[in-house]
């Protein structure tokens, strides 16, 4: 198991392989398609993000609100593939780890090697398991899109397996076996 400090390392990144589990300790940030849309429209007219993307972690899920003495509710990943067309932009501005669940087309792997970034996958029916990991769970973006907006999580001990990493290897074509040798 390898542990990974958010923000990161960017000399920590492109050590992981396809195939590494990790858990990540630290701030990660949550967001959506819509809120990458967001975010990516600022971009493009050269504004300021509301939360600094550099050496950071971006997990796709809209949490469910928090029960009594919880920082969140349920928080299982979202299909990462709506992220794809919105990637680039915050690659550039030096994110490097996105968690979330499924494939992911070519040209977003191509990315992954470009910008030295991973992709990680996180269990979507291990949602009440991973919302125990988070510590606490603040709004700092986008709070109109509801459980879509921009949440800060700090997390301790939160599991993904990098699937893509920044040499272009795949966990989805090549299989857990390849890099168990």
């Amino acid at each position: 198991m390898i542990e990974l400090k958010s923000p990161v390392n960017p000399e920590e990144v492109k050590k992981l392989r396809a195939g590494d589990a990790v858990k990540i300790t630290g701030v990660i940030y949550t967001g959506r398609d819509a809120a990458h849309k967001r975010l990516c429209e600022l971009l493009a007219k050269n504004e300021k993000l509301p939360i600094d993307v550099n050496n950071t972690c971006i997990y796709y899920v809209g949490p469910t609100p928090a029960k009594p003495g919880r920082a969140i509710g349920s928080a299982g990943p979202t299909s990462s593939y709506r992220m794809d067309p919105y990637s680039e932009p915050l690659l550039k501005e030096g994110l490097k780890v996105m968690i979330g669940k499924g494939p992911r087309n070519k040209e977003y792997k191509e990315m992954l090697k470009k910008y030295g970034a991973v992709y990680m996958s996180s269990i979507g029916g291990a949602a009440a398991s991973i919302s125990e990991t988070v510590k606490a769970c603040e709004v700092v973006a986008y709070e109109d899109l509801g459980a879509e907006a921009i949440h800060r999580l700090e997390v301790e001990d939160f599991y993904a397996i990098v699937t893509y990493d920044s040499e272009g290897n795949d966990l989805f074509e090549q299989g857990i076996e390849t890099y168990k040798k």
